[in-house]
């Protein structure tokens, strides 16, 4: 093999391991920004900090049973990166974890990540169910701004 032939073999070689470290690098990065975000010790919490209206927890509980739904599962309230404005909210159902938050609004079990709740506190969901709304809607006090739709916001 000439010496050219050695040069380039490393060259690939070198490529391919940079490449390797790439992709494991990647790999391990969070997926999410939120997932970076460490919970705040210091954060206080006063008043409900996340609450359902009425309606809200009337629509859940109507889900829970037309789903038929496991008992041991709670409304997870969470936000994602993502949306127009920036961060959009998200509800399920959802197991509880060792770290969430377990709260109660009309009744209903809510779970929410302490990461999350520094986006979260002090937010009311409600349930209009009108002509001009239908479907679960945000009111965050957090946010600075929001998108027409109301399901994505900015702080």
């Amino acid at each position: 093999m000439s010496a050219e032939q050695e040069e380039n073999l490393d060259s690939v070689i070198a490529d391919l391991v940079d490449d390797d470290e790439e992709e494991k690098e990647q790999a391990s990065a969070p997926s999410s920004p939120l997932e970076q975000m460490e919970t705040p010790e210091d954060v206080e919490f006063s008043g409900p900090p996340v609450e359902l209206t009425d309606r809200a927890a009337d629509q859940v509980r109507k889900i829970r049973s037309d789903e038929d739904l496991d008992d041991e599962l709670h409304l997870r309230v969470a936000v994602e990166g993502g949306g127009c404005s920036g961060l959009s909210y998200k509800l399920g159902f959802d197991y509880k974890s060792d770290d969430d938050e377990l709260l109660i609004s009309h009744g209903i079990e809510i779970i929410v990540d302490p990461k999350h709740m520094m986006y979260l506190k002090g937010i009311s969901i409600d349930y209009p169910d009108g002509l001009d709304a239908r479907g679960f809607t945000f009111d965050n006090p957090n946010a600075s701004e929001t998108c027409g739709c109301g399901s994505s916001f900015a702080t």
